[in-house]
């Protein structure tokens, strides 16, 4: 957890590589490259962990959304066109074992719980 007041540091891909191998090859422990980074231990391994299983490309820093540009986008591939479909219905399975479903549609779109009316 971070210190308040201060922000949430982002780590590129060549300074990963460089405390994973940092461990790997000069054998150092988890706690004291996390001691001398200021980061988890934890993290580390789970760099580390990344890095053995899917190699060097794996540590590129993940940001936003990855199916936002699927909603834009009009030519869409089959493949594509149903992992958006399957990311909007998981959204909506959730929401739903939470109580709540949709009315209205587009702007005037209202979230309802359950709890007081009849669904059935």
């Amino acid at each position: 957890m971070g210190k308040k007041g201060i922000p949430h540091r982002k780590w590129s891909k060549e300074e990963k590589l460089k405390i994973v191998k940092e461990h790997l090859e000069g054998h150092e422990s988890l706690t004291a490259l996390g001691k001398k980074y200021q980061i988890r231990d934890s993290t580390i391994a789970n760099w580390v962990r990344v890095y053995i299983e899917e190699g060097e490309d794996a540590l590129e820093p993940h940001s936003g959304n990855p199916y936002a540009a699927l909603c834009s986008s009009k030519h869409l591939s089959e493949v594509e066109r149903l992992r958006l479909l399957v990311a909007k219905q998981e959204v909506e399975i959730a929401r739903l074992k939470k109580g709540y479903y949709v009315e209205g549609v587009g702007a005037n779109k209202v979230f309802v719980t359950g709890k007081d009316s009849n669904t059935k």
